[in-house]
């Protein structure tokens, strides 16, 4: 890719290819699960420091990397980084409410917002939307915000001559398939003809 000098900001609503559905909003009350081959706690900053193969799950949210640091602020509301190991990128999934759809993310570092309900991938950032386990939106960017609250994600393209920068925006949007057309509603049917009579009134005994 050639580097432009243009610093370029998108910010693309979710609803530009599918209807419009928010991330899990129960996930943000789960628990926190964490998996890792360590852990330490530094108390003067009040974080966890979880390293090697970690492994987090919250409700639908499923994030992986090499090292991920939490903490919890006074309201309880749980901030957490996720760091990949060197040439490598961080993993983040999570459902979206009420629809059979996914958001799917990797960078070098993700950073998880409890409190304001965002997620942000950043460097070599890439999101995709999958319905069921297709993939239909694809976009990549140097930083990438996804907001759950207002259904908007914003995707920074890196400077030019910034490590990692390509200096462009990608995107790969599926159309929404056209509503099914409506029948033509069946033409109604002739009412049965007549027949004569040759009696006036009704039969005799």
């Amino acid at each position: 890719m050639k580097p432009t000098s243009a610093h370029l900001l998108v910010s693309l609503a979710l609803a530009l290819s599918s209807g419009l559905a928010l991330a899990e909003r129960a996930d943000r009350d789960k628990p926190m699960n964490i998996e890792a081959d360590a852990m330490r706690y530094d108390d003067l900053k009040q974080v966890n420091v979880f390293t090697g193969r970690v492994v987090v799950t919250k409700g639908t949210i499923v994030a992986r990397g090499a090292r991920v640091d939490v903490r919890k602020d006074a309201q309880g509301y749980q901030f957490g980084t996720i760091t990949a190991a060197p040439g490598q990128l961080a993993y983040y999934r999570q459902k979206r409410e009420a629809v059979d759809e996914y958001i799917e993310g990797e960078g070098e570092v993700i950073e998880y917002d409890g409190k304001a309900d965002k997620v942000t991938f950043i460097r070599r950032a890439v999101m995709r939307r999958y319905v069921g386990s297709t993939m239909n939106d694809e976009v990549t960017g140097n930083v990438i915000v996804y907001d759950n609250v207002t259904e908007v994600f914003t995707v920074d393209a890196a400077k030019p001559g910034s490590a990692g920068s390509g200096g462009r925006v990608r995107a790969m949007l599926t159309p929404t398939p056209a509503a099914s057309a409506p029948k033509p509603a069946a033409p109604a049917q002739p009412a049965a003809p007549l027949k004569p009579s040759t009696r006036l009134g009704g039969e005799k005994n």
